[in-house]
Order: structure tokens, then sequence, then C-alpha cells
């Protein structure tokens, strides 16, 4: 009778989980990020322009009307 392997085993490696605290400072980035472009694919324009002219208008034009901005 032929003998038979017995089946290798891989060890798992152990999965750390993140705290709070090393999330916290990307997930403020990240989110102070999305607002700044937020700003810019909606508002930039008008009165309260950061930057003069139409280039950054012109840029996010069909963003801005895929998200649901008016713009003309």
């Amino acid at each position: 009778m032929a003998q038979t392997a017995a089946p290798a085993t891989t060890a798992v490696p152990a999965i750390t989980p993140i705290s709070l605290k090393a999330i916290a400072p990307w997930a403020v980035f990240f989110g102070i990020l999305m607002l700044v472009l937020l700003y810019f694919v909606g508002a930039e324009q008008g009165a309260t322009a950061v930057i003069s002219g139409e280039g950054v208008h012109e840029w996010v034009h069909d963003g801005r009307h895929l998200l649901g901005f008016p713009c003309h």
C-alpha cells in the first residue's frame, strides 16, 4: 500500500486591526480634500470665485452637470 503524505498546512498571518487614532488624521485630510473638490466643481464661478476667469469652470463643466449643479 502506498503511503500518502500529510497535507501541508500554511500559516495564516494574524490580522492586526487599525486603531481609530491611526485612521483619524487621514480621514480628516481626505474629508477636507473632498470638500475642496466639491467647492471647485460646484461653486467656483461668479461672486465667490477664488480663481478668476473661466478656466476652472470649463475644466469641471461636465462633472458639474453630472453631479447636478446648474451652471448656465
